[in-house]
């Protein structure tokens, strides 16, 4: 191919999550209904992703309603907004055909427990293309900044028990009862 038709495509390729055959996804999309535009969120398990480069595609399978549903996105489309993984299977095939035969619980995917080390990376083959588009300067997309920090509330029922435990304490010590954790002290209690 043309070094100059590569250069066009490079610049066209996005950057997407690490995602495969399996996992289950939430795709962004945009819909043009008429003269308005709006996004609709399809979560589904990949099944397939196919092809390379700009033409690479993958294949979401839902079930809305007992009807499996099934759309096919090209991962580089400029018509989706977002990609999250929202589970990792536990899959040993690229091609997830068998999916589309079994209903309920059989049509689910086991999710995938990772061990130390496992992480969600982005795709290292597509870092150093990244890198050479935006040095030609060409329009690359930039990641999503997406570093959103919950902050975990404390519960206050926590705080009220361990108060009421300390209050306890306190009022056997004022009594003249020993500790209950001071092995030394316990004398033979008679019933």
């Amino acid at each position: 191919m043309s070094s100059v038709i590569d250069n066009i495509e490079r610049a066209q390729l996005r950057r997407v999550p690490a995602f495969e055959a399996g996992d289950r996804v939430r795709v962004h999309f945009q819909v043009v209904e008429g003269n308005r535009r709006r996004t609709q969120v399809f979560e589904g398990i990949v099944i397939k992703r196919q092809g390379s480069g700009v033409r690479e595609t993958f294949t979401a399978r839902k079930q809305s309603f007992g009807v499996g549903v099934e759309r096919t996105f090209p991962l580089h489309s400029p018509k989706i907004e977002q990609i999250e993984v929202a589970a990792r299977g536990d899959v040993r095939r690229a091609k997830l055909y068998y999916l589309r035969d079994r209903v309920g619980r059989g049509a689910r995917v086991r999710e995938r427990r990772f061990g130390r080390g496992d992480r969600d990376v982005v795709d290292p083959s597509l870092d150093a293309t990244m890198e050479a588009a935006s040095a030609d300067g060409e329009g690359v997309m930039p990641p999503p900044e997406t570093d959103v920090v919950e902050e975990v509330a404390e519960d206050p029922r926590d705080e009220s028990v361990a108060e009421e435990a300390e209050e306890a304490e306190e009022a056997e010590q004022e009594a003249g009862a020993a500790p209950a954790d001071d092995p030394e002290s316990e004398a033979p209690r008679d019933a």
